[in-house]
């Protein structure tokens, strides 16, 4: 599509444009031609119009010839065949208005015509062309950059699918070696802990492609994956938590606490012989502001165990990924406490 005729908003900036244009050659036609201003207008209008158009078909052979020099005399032919077609465009209008009756005689006054019609035409066509050669040059940068927007969303989408398939292996296989350690020793425990398990991963299938759900849902699965945790640790597992009621219409990536709080477990809880507790608290202090904090506390002297960053560096990648610059991720240890702190931006559900 021409990028000025399939605008309409271009087209009447266009022909505005020729105003000025033709009040210049019905003053030319005046001064230097010697009509009189009524038959100048009459010829001068018409012409312009018609020549507005004309000068629009170099579109085609703007994207056919690329900016270069080689395109220069080959536009500057076609800008010559152009205004030959004017004069004779101009010839054919005056005879028109002199068969009239309106302008007689007009027809044999067009000597001087000739000549402005021909240097006129050659320098408006050329105009034309370094207009049409911006457009073009300022739709394949729009192309470019929008072409760039899709493969940067692409790939984020790629990145936090990958991301997102990390948490279940990681997740499951924990999982399993705390069944596994409870089937010899409470078959029973470690049955209904098989139970709860195949709830969470239901739940967690129910997500499907989703890329983000409200904080509401959020914790209902953190919830559900507390509950076959508490199996194993029973009274040893404490949680205290705190939600603000707006916060939890805000939206977050899918499992972005569970694997945080299974990172509290795993390398908090279970290190403490007497269990210990972890405290989330979600805070929506200001409208574009979303707070999250879990803190735990753990056993300084216990051996560190593998893996305990594959959660965290999990989370903080997600969060890159989906937010930039807009998310903070911080962890802090401090004698026997452990706090991840997420700043998030506090985007509501559509």
């Amino acid at each position: 599509m021409h990028p000025i005729l399939g605008n309409w908003r271009r087209l009447v900036l266009y022909l505005s444009a020729w105003v000025p244009i033709t009040a210049i050659l019905v003053y030319l036609f005046v001064s230097l031609a010697g009509l009189g201003w009524a038959r100048a207008a009459a010829l001068a209008i018409p012409l312009c119009l018609v020549y507005a158009f004309v000068c629009l078909s170099a579109w085609y052979s703007c994207r056919t010839i690329p900016l270069v020099s080689a395109a220069g005399p080959a536009h500057l032919a076609a800008a010559v065949v152009a205004a030959l077609l004017w004069i004779g465009a101009a010839r054919a209008f005056a005879d028109l208005l002199s068969a009239s009756g309106q302008f007689p005689g007009l027809n044999h006054e067009l000597g001087s015509v000739y000549r402005i019609l021909f240097g006129t035409g050659v320098l408006l066509y050329l105009l034309a062309v370094a207009l049409l050669y911006a457009l073009l040059s300022s739709e394949a940068a729009h192309a470019a950059e929008k072409g760039a927007v899709e493969a940067r969303v692409l790939a984020r989408e790629s990145e936090l699918k990958a991301l997102k398939t990390q948490v279940d292996p990681h997740f499951i296989f924990n999982c399993l070696n705390s069944i596994s350690a409870l089937t010899a020793s409470d078959s029973a425990r470690a049955r209904e802990m098989c139970i709860r398990l195949g709830e969470f991963l239901r739940k967690t299938l129910g997500l499907g492609e989703k890329t983000a759900i409200s904080l509401g849902e959020e914790l209902d699965l953190v919830r559900a994956y507390l509950s076959v945790e508490q199996i194993r640790f029973g009274s040893r597992l404490k949680l205290e938590e705190t939600a603000e009621a707006g916060a939890l219409g805000c939206t977050v990536p899918p499992l972005l606490l569970q694997p945080l709080i299974e990172n509290a477990i795993r390398h908090g809880i279970a290190t403490l012989a007497d269990g210990g507790w972890i405290r989330l608290a979600i805070e929506n202090g200001s409208p574009d502001q979303l707070s999250i904090r879990i803190e735990n506390n753990f056993d300084p002297l216990a051996p560190k165990r593998r893996g305990a960053n594959i959660g965290l560096r999990n989370v903080r990648e997600r969060l890159d990924a989906t937010y930039g610059s807009r998310a903070r991720f911080d962890v802090r240890t401090s004698a026997d406490r452990f706090q991840v702190s997420l700043d998030l931006p506090a985007e509501k559900s559509q």
